[in-house]
């Protein structure tokens, strides 16, 4: 993909704020300080486009970015930071159960989990809606630089068997820091948007 415009479009705190141009979306969910805005920085060779903070549950919003004014990049807020506030992650819930409940431009999810963590419950849960909603997330492990030759091989296993109870067989490690599967994510990016009607 040939970068030749990105920009922030907007933040959104509730459904009337989404853009109704009909441009295709792709959405980037993952929980907390997991490396979702690193990622995505890394794919648009930003540094800072996608904010990234030390304080997990920062992202309160859902946050457009428009590439090359063709297609958006969707940043959801992370989920599953116990130190938010319950009314906080309430509204959290509504705002995305109505983006995704409202939304005819989406054409991919991207699901990131922690390469050394592997599933959580959290993710498990958000793979669960994201299937009720009829749409099949791709699978995206970052922080794989993190992990040894050994390490790596052992978590391969463990989401491999995490990601079966869901028929998700395919999944991807990824590395803000090294690029490692970056071409990956793009080709499916560029497939979802040029595929889907």
């Amino acid at each position: 993909m040939k970068l030749v415009e990105v920009e922030f479009e907007r933040s959104v705190f509730s459904p009337e704020q989404f853009p109704r141009d009909q441009l295709p979306q792709i959405a980037f969910a993952g929980r907390s300080n997991v490396g979702k805005s690193s990622m995505i920085n890394n794919l648009l060779q930003q540094k800072n486009l996608a904010r990234i903070s030390s304080r997990p549950g920062k992202t309160r919003s859902i946050n457009f970015l428009r590439i090359n004014r063709k297609f958006y990049f969707i940043d959801l807020p992370g989920y599953g930071y116990a130190k938010v506030p319950r009314k906080e992650r309430e509204k959290w819930k509504w705002l995305i159960d109505a983006y995704f409940g409202e939304n005819r431009q989406l054409r991919g999810l991207v699901q990131i989990i922690d390469s050394r963590v592997g599933v959580t419950g959290n993710d498990a849960a958000m793979i669960r809606f994201s299937l009720e909603m009829e749409i099949e997330p791709f699978i995206v492990a970052t922080k794989a630089d993190k992990l040894k030759q050994k390490e790596r091989a052992q978590q391969e296993k463990k989401i491999y068997a995490a990601l079966h109870q869901f028929s998700l067989p395919r999944y991807l490690f990824f590395s803000a820091k090294t690029n490692l599967g970056k071409n990956e994510v793009w080709s499916w990016i560029e497939e979802q948007i040029r595929n889907k009607p």
